[in-house]
């Protein structure tokens, strides 16, 4: 028995968001430190922020695991190097292209959803992926590396265009 299995773990740069985002919560907390300076009695304020600026920079620590096996598709979010959520999962038999972002295929598939799960890296090849599943259109933004690309070719070659 012969299963095509493959794994990628593709890291998400920070956005301008996260970078503004983990700013003010830095101010925030120095902030507070000068409250208590003020009134003694707001001694919980600055551990609070420590606490909300520890869970919200894993928050912001940001991976994606693409998991290749048999023609199914799994995407799953982990933060923080610890907690994981699936956040997508398809079969190639749903795809109805597959194609480089920028393509002149896509230009058919304009409405629908947009799922992004690429690292935003620069000089970083990006792919997507149209689903139709249940009358809702569904276009996906990943990296996947050619191992997972000759994978879904071999199962759906006339969908996969590179």
């Amino acid at each position: 028995m012969s299963d095509y299995y493959t794994e990628q773990l593709v890291k998400k740069k920070p956005e301008g968001k996260d970078i503004i985002i983990k700013i003010l919560l830095v101010f925030c907390t120095v902030l507070s430190f000068f409250f208590v300076l003020l009134l003694p009695f707001l001694l919980i304020l600055p551990v609070l922020m420590i606490v909300l600026d520890y869970f919200m920079f894993r928050r912001l620590d940001l991976e994606y695991e693409y998991l290749y096996v048999n023609g199914d598709l799994d995407i799953d979010k982990i933060m923080g190097k610890q907690k994981r959520k699936r956040v997508f999962s398809m079969n190639v038999n749903d795809m109805d292209l597959l194609a480089p972002l920028g393509a002149g295929e896509l230009n058919q598939y304009r409405t629908g959803k947009v799922l992004d799960f690429s690292s935003h890296m620069p000089n970083v090849r990006c792919y997507v992926m149209v689903i139709t599943k249940d009358g809702h259109q569904t276009k996906v933004i990943f990296e996947p590396e050619q191992v997972i690309l000759d994978g879904m070719r071999m199962l759906a070659p006339r969908k996969v265009n590179l």
